[in-house]
Protein backbone atom coordinates (compact mmCIF):
# COMPACT_ATOMS: atom_id res chain seq x y z
CA UNK A 1 0.00 0.00 0.00
CA UNK A 2 1.38 3.12 -0.86
CA UNK A 3 2.19 6.14 1.93
CA UNK A 4 -0.87 8.05 0.61
CA UNK A 5 -3.32 5.21 0.56
CA UNK A 6 -1.95 3.98 3.82
CA UNK A 7 -2.44 7.63 5.32
CA UNK A 8 -6.36 7.55 3.62
CA UNK A 9 -7.08 4.56 5.89
CA UNK A 10 -5.79 6.05 8.95
CA UNK A 11 -8.00 8.84 8.32
CA UNK A 12 -11.02 6.86 7.05
CA UNK A 13 -10.94 4.55 10.14
CA UNK A 14 -11.92 7.69 12.44
CA UNK A 15 -14.92 8.49 10.51
CA UNK A 16 -18.01 7.42 12.27
CA UNK A 17 -19.08 3.82 11.09
CA UNK A 18 -21.67 4.85 8.89
CA UNK A 19 -19.36 6.92 6.90
CA UNK A 20 -16.98 3.96 6.48
CA UNK A 21 -19.58 1.85 5.05
CA UNK A 22 -20.69 4.11 2.82
CA UNK A 23 -16.95 4.92 1.76
CA UNK A 24 -16.36 1.33 1.74
CA UNK A 25 -19.18 0.71 -0.68
CA UNK A 26 -18.27 3.24 -2.87
CA UNK A 27 -14.43 1.68 -3.16
CA UNK A 28 -16.09 -1.84 -4.06
CA UNK A 29 -18.42 -0.41 -6.40
CA UNK A 30 -14.73 1.73 -8.06
CA UNK A 31 -13.05 -2.01 -8.68
CA UNK A 32 -14.32 -4.14 -11.33
CA UNK A 33 -15.80 -7.54 -10.41
CA UNK A 34 -14.96 -10.89 -11.35
CA UNK A 35 -17.61 -12.98 -12.64
CA UNK A 36 -18.84 -16.02 -10.75
CA UNK A 37 -17.00 -18.01 -13.94
CA UNK A 38 -13.59 -17.13 -13.42
CA UNK A 39 -14.05 -16.60 -9.93
CA UNK A 40 -15.00 -20.27 -9.69
CA UNK A 41 -12.27 -21.31 -11.87
CA UNK A 42 -9.82 -19.48 -9.36
CA UNK A 43 -11.33 -21.45 -6.69
CA UNK A 44 -11.15 -24.76 -8.62
CA UNK A 45 -7.36 -24.26 -9.53
CA UNK A 46 -6.43 -23.17 -5.84
CA UNK A 47 -8.47 -26.33 -4.73
CA UNK A 48 -6.16 -28.43 -7.04
CA UNK A 49 -3.01 -26.67 -5.81
CA UNK A 50 -3.89 -27.54 -2.25
CA UNK A 51 -4.39 -31.19 -3.28
CA UNK A 52 -1.85 -31.96 -4.84
CA UNK A 53 0.63 -29.59 -1.98
CA UNK A 54 -0.93 -32.70 0.73
CA UNK A 55 1.04 -35.31 0.51
CA UNK A 56 -0.33 -36.76 3.94
CA UNK A 57 -2.40 -39.72 4.10
CA UNK A 58 -6.29 -40.15 5.59
CA UNK A 59 -6.43 -41.66 9.00
CA UNK A 60 -9.53 -43.17 10.80
CA UNK A 61 -11.09 -40.39 13.00
CA UNK A 62 -10.67 -42.83 15.59
CA UNK A 63 -7.26 -43.66 15.27
CA UNK A 64 -6.57 -40.17 14.81
CA UNK A 65 -8.67 -39.42 18.54
CA UNK A 66 -6.62 -42.24 19.85
CA UNK A 67 -3.57 -40.58 19.20
CA UNK A 68 -4.00 -37.16 20.21
CA UNK A 69 -5.03 -38.60 23.26
CA UNK A 70 -2.09 -40.20 23.52
CA UNK A 71 -0.10 -37.21 23.18
CA UNK A 72 -2.20 -35.06 25.68
CA UNK A 73 -1.59 -37.90 28.51
CA UNK A 74 1.87 -37.67 27.33
CA UNK A 75 2.19 -33.78 27.34
CA UNK A 76 0.56 -33.82 30.52
CA UNK A 77 2.55 -36.04 32.86
CA UNK A 78 5.50 -33.66 32.12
Amino acid sequence: MSSSAKKLLDEALTLPEADRRRLAEALLDSVPRRDAASTRRAWVQEARRRAEADQGESVDLDNAFADLRAQLRSSSSR
